[in-house]
């Protein structure tokens, strides 16, 4: 049986949105993102400041799509990388990005004491034959025209999707994640006050063959889904979902559209049903919400904005998921 200690408490299981390193307009230079980055972190050093500690995950779906765009373009010349070996290559390079961001915010800030930060690749296990394998539904990359994605549907067999009504993107294989390889491991560095960085894009998906071995598949996990495993995993209590937003809304573009500032399961379950939240945008926040909040009655999650980070963990801005 773990003990909770008082460090646990001030514990955040912290997921970025895709919009913490590229930013829609954006062409994604790494200019760009690391610019992005070090601006995500300003809250997070605000936050450790005052004793909180931080394991971070993120999104990659553009950065993902863009590897494997140049990939596609290079394929006739260079071996090809899988998307699953992809999906570990941006968990590296934009760990570094926010690593590297993290640690030179907080030099900036005149702290003393800083946190390790470390970046662990994540292992996150599903199942290979996964309903979602025959029906692509997770978006990547960059947006299309219907034009365009009609045009490379039929010259490269790929799965096009309006994504949201912002234009047609890439949709590949998205299993659940069903447990997470490295998770004592995190447990670990957490207890000895590291910052982690973990889960990017939501981990590199694997598979156990029959004996018992390992073997990479290539998909994409849902991001807030795989980190609503590693907060279940390690023991956290309160899971930051950072989007767009600054609170999660119902009727949202509507006239009547209406803020919410606290959800219980009961309200999430009914507006989920009601189709308040579609597949392409809200829905895999509050389906990890959902998950995570009512496997403890103490968990709550919050869903809000990067600049509205601390103000939401005092409750004074975001939306707050709660039992009831």
């Amino acid at each position: 049986m773990n003990i909770q200690t008082e460090s646990d408490k001030k514990l955040i299981v912290l997921a970025l949105g895709g919009n913490a390193l590229q930013q829609k307009g954006q062409k994604g230079t790494m200019a760009e993102q690391f610019e992005n980055s070090r601006n995500s972190m300003k809250p997070v050093v605000e936050l450790i400041k005052k004793g909180y500690n931080f394991v971070i995950t993120h999104g990659n779906g553009p950065q993902v799509g863009s590897l494997m765009l140049m990939v596609d373009k290079s394929k006739d010349e260079l071996p090809e990388t899988p998307l699953g070996v992809a999906d570990a290559m941006t968990e590296g390079s934009m760990g570094y990005m926010l690593a590297q961001s993290l640690q030179n915010v907080m030099i900036r800030s005149g702290m003393k004491k800083r946190p390790e930060v470390v970046v662990v690749p994540t292992q996150v296990v599903v199942d290979p034959n996964d309903s979602s394998v025959t029906n692509p539904s997770k978006p990547i990359g960059v947006f299309y025209t219907e034009e365009q994605a009609k045009k490379l549907e039929a010259e490269k067999g790929w799965v096009m999707k309006n994504d949201a009504g912002r234009g047609f993107r890439r949709c590949v294989a998205s299993p659940y994640p069903v447990d997470i390889i490295e998770k004592d491991a995190i447990k670990t560095l957490i207890d000895h006050n590291y910052v982690v960085i973990c889960g990017g894009g939501g981990g590199i998906p694997v598979y156990f063959e029959k004996d018992n071995t390992l073997e990479g598949m290539d998909c994409v996990i849902d991001k807030d889904l795989a980190t609503m495993k590693i907060a279940l995993a390690i023991g956290a209590e309160t899971l930051v979902i950072v989007t767009g937003v600054k609170k999660v809304s119902v009727n949202w573009g509507k006239p009547d559209q209406k803020d919410l500032d606290v959800m219980t399961l009961a309200q999430a379950r009914h507006y989920l049903a009601k189709g308040e939240f579609p597949a392409g945008s809200m829905g895999p926040k509050i389906q990890a919400a959902l998950e995570f909040v009512q496997a403890n009655p103490k968990n709550k999650v919050i869903i809000t904005d990067i600049e509205n980070l601390p103000e939401a963990l005092e409750g004074k801005q975001g939306t707050t998921i709660v039992s009831y």
